[in-house]
Parts: C-alpha cells; sequence; structure tokens
C-alpha cells in the first residue's frame, strides 16, 4: 500500500523521506523515476510506501513536557502528532503515536540543511534557550532571505565563527547549529560538557555564529532551478549549461564570496582568470560588491572580534598565516586547533581576498579557515557524525581562555 504525495518547493528526496518517515532506499524503489533528474520538480506526484506507525508508550509519572524532553521533541509538536487527545492527562500505558514529531534540529544530520531549515532550527533554538540564545540578522542575501547572528555567551572576550561562504559546503551549517543546540543545553543544564564547563567558558568568551553565510548560494545546490527561477537562463548558462550544480560554490550572481574582501583583492582576480560570473573563482566586479560579504565585513568593524574561524570544506587542514601580518599567537592557536582535531595546521601561500585573509590584515588578530572532512562537496551526510566530533573539538577549545 502508498499514499499520492505531490512535491512542494524546497521537497528533496531526503526531506520527504524525514518527514514521512521512511528510507531513501523505500522511496526509490516505489518510484524508479526520482533518479533521473538532478531535481524534483513542485508538483510531481510521488508514492510514498506506508510503515507501521511509530508509537510511544506512556511510562508512569510522564507528562508531555517529560516525554518531549526525554525524546528530543518539542512538545507542541508531539501534541501536534496526538491532536485527539493532547489535551488530556497521559496515563501509563497510554499509546502515543510520534508519526511526524520532526524537529528542525532533526535535519541537521538527515537531509539537506537549507535557509528554510536553518530559519526553523534558529527559531526552534530561540524557543528551547531563550535566556542563552541571542539571534539577529545582520542583513540579507541577494534574494532577500536573513543572514542569521547567532550570540552565545557574555564574556568580554569575542570570537567570530561562520559557515556556508561556499554553496556546496552547507554541511558547514548543520554543524555549527548542532554546536549551538548542544552548547546551549548544556549552560542550561549546568553540566559539564565531558571535562569542558560550558558556563566558565561563556562567562569568558562571547561567540557569535553566522552558519549560513550564502543562503541563495546553498538553496541553488539543494534544489537547481525549476522553471519558475528568476535567475534560470543566467544561472544554467554560468553553470556551463549543466542543470546540476553540486560544484556549485558562489553566491546567487555567480560571485565567490570568499574572493570578495579587500586583501590584495586585485591579485587574486589576476590568479583566478575568471572574468565574468561562474559557479567558483570568479571574484566580481570590485570588493564587497556582494551583500552576503559586506554583511561579514560590517559585523567584523562593528563587533571588534579577537578571533575569527571560517568553516570551509574539505581537507582537514587549517590554514592560519596571511602575508606575515598575522601575531605571533596565531600559529600558536593553530596547533591547539589541530592538536584536539587531528587537522593539520598549514602555512599557506598563494590566497589572497578571502575573509580570514582581510580580518588578519585588517585587524592583525588570529584567524583561520577550517577545511573539515574529506571527499567531494557537498561532503554526504553519513560524515556529519565524525565531522562534528572534530568540529566540537576546535569550538571548545577556541572558547578556552588564551
Amino acid at each position: 500500500m502508498s499514499t499520492l504525495y505531490k512535491v512542494r518547493k524546497g521537497d528533496t528526496p531526503l526531506r520527504i523521506c524525514l518527514r514521512c518517515g521512511i528510507t531513501l532506499e523505500a522511496l526509490l524503489a516505489a518510484n524508479p523515476t526520482v533518479n533521473v533528474s538532478p531535481y524534483l520538480m513542485p508538483g510531481q506526484h510521488l508514492f510514498i510506501p506506508e510503515r507501521p506507525a511509530s508509537i510511544y508508550t506512556v511510562q508512569a509519572y510522564e507528562s508531555w513536557e517529560s516525554i518531549s524532553w526525554k525524546l528530543g521533541i518539542s512538545e507542541q509538536l508531539l501534541k501536534d502528532a496526538n491532536e485527539s487527545i493532547q489535551q488530556c492527562e497521559l496515563v501509563p500505558g497510554q499509546c502515543i503515536s510520534l508519526d511526524y514529531a520532526v524537529q528542525p534540529s532533526d535535519w541537521r544530520a538527515s537531509a539537506e540543511y537549507g535557509p528554510y531549515e536553518l530559519e526553523q532550527d534558529v527559531r526552534y533554538v530561540q524557543r528551547a534557550f531563550p535566556s542563552i540564545v541571542h539571534v539577529e540578522s545582520i542583513g540579507k542575501s541577494v534574494l532577500g532571505k536573513d543572514i542569521y547572528a547567532i550570540r552565545i555567551g557574555e564574556g568580554p572576550r569575542r570570537i567570530h565563527v561562520n559557515g556556508a561562504v561556499h554553496a556546496n559546503e552547507w554541511l558547514t551549517s548543520s554543524l555549527l547549529m548542532q554546536f549551538v543546540e548542544d552548547y546551549a543545553r548544556y549552560l542550561q543544564s549546568g553540566l559539564r560538557w565531558g571535562k569542558w564547563d560550558a558556563r566558565l567558558a561563556s562567562e569568558h568568551t562571547s561567540i557569535w555564529f553566522v552558519p549560513m553565510v550564502n543562503p541563495d548560494g546553498v538553496e541553488l545546490v539543494q534544489e537547481g532551478v525549476s522553471g519558475q527561477h528568476s535567475w534560470e537562463h543566467s544561472l544554467v548558462e554560468w553553470n556551463e549549461e549543466d542543470r546540476r550544480f553540486d560544484r556549485w560554490k558562489s553566491n546567487i550572481r555567480g560571485v565567490d564570496l570568499n574572493d570578495q574582501f579587500p586583501a590584495h583583492w586585485e591579485e587574486e582576480q589576476v590568479r583566478r582568470g575568471v572574468y565574468e560570473p561562474s559557479a567558483m573563482n570568479y571574484s566580481g566586479e570590485a570588493p564587497l560588491t556582494e551583500p552576503e560579504a559586506f554583511a561579514l565585513y560590517r559585523m567584523a568593524e562593528e563587533k571588534q572580534f579577537a578571533m575569527a574561524l571560517s568553516f570551509h570544506s574539505q581537507g582537514r587542514e587549517i590554514y592560519w598565516n596571511y602575508r606575515d601580518y598575522e601575531p605571533p599567537e596565531a600559529e600558536v592557536w593553530a596547533k591547539r586547533l589541530a592538536r584536539v582535531s587531528g587537522y593539520r595546521a598549514v602555512k599557506l601561500t598563494g590566497s589572497d581576498a578571502g575573509f580570514k585573509d582581510w580580518f588578519i590584515q585588517q585587524y592583525r588578530k588570529p584567524a583561520f579557515t577550517i577545511e573539515v572532512g574529506y571527499g567531494i562537496n557537498p561532503l554526504p551526510l553519513s560524515q556529519f557524525g565524525s565531522i562534528y566530533h572534530e568540529v566540537c573539538a576546535i569550538l571548545k577549545e577556541a572558547l578556552l581562555p588564551d
């Protein structure tokens, strides 16, 4: 038995599987043509295999609140999945359904993590940790999407962290948001995170995350262009007539945001040799022409961070220098971050105009480009767990006192 499902904008096979509680193998078996086209099309019909309902049996003294905490599902989502009984007092032995009780946080390691998922996730952490997590928008993308910044901690030392500067490196966004939730949860509980004291870190350092610098590009990589996209013709042309955008790193105007900063920008443009919009390596007409890059620039100018970390993929390397502008402690910090993560600290040459490059040149403070994982971008979700362990180690170390 199966039910008919009408594809909506933003749907991907993995997102549908998560929402419907089925495996990708089951979805593909019921819909053999799904892999023929690079992306699903809104309005397309799919068959969704039926599955046994996911059931939880209420234990003694349990409530909606305690069950939601135990299962890591928001109380409201749990009640929404049980409309007929949500107003009743639960009794031991009662069965409640877990169907469709999917949190925004569930998307991080299970499906493509895009701007919509990030927006829902931001609202989730705000609701769950209202006294710990502070959120603001630092600007808008070309297509008008918010570029979110999330602060945790009240310490006088400020550090900056960003991810998904490159569109097909979107896994960095979900990794950073997982850390945001875990850090906030340990602060709320008052417990140590292993041997790491979250409370001490928050009192010493305030950390600002910009988990998705390039939301338009991320959406393009994950969803493609469906015939309704206002930039469809140009994007396909800039992508060398390929309608699959897996290799796309740029923003929606075909500008590589990590070649947009005023740090020997002209030399990087000549080195790249790309003078028109492209999937990667086009530096734009001038530094900071793109709103996403300018949002990071303006934030750094306003906050005066003591350190910056920009997460990319892939290579398991940490780049820590820039034309000898870096302070002496930069190499010390790079070795600390490499030691706890197993990554390699690399003194890089022949690269300019990146966020890390500009930050070091402008402020003479430590900044790092951190290349997570191994493989071809977008990195597979199967690596999420192992990479997250490494990212955790890096961020915990960066939050410690000097």
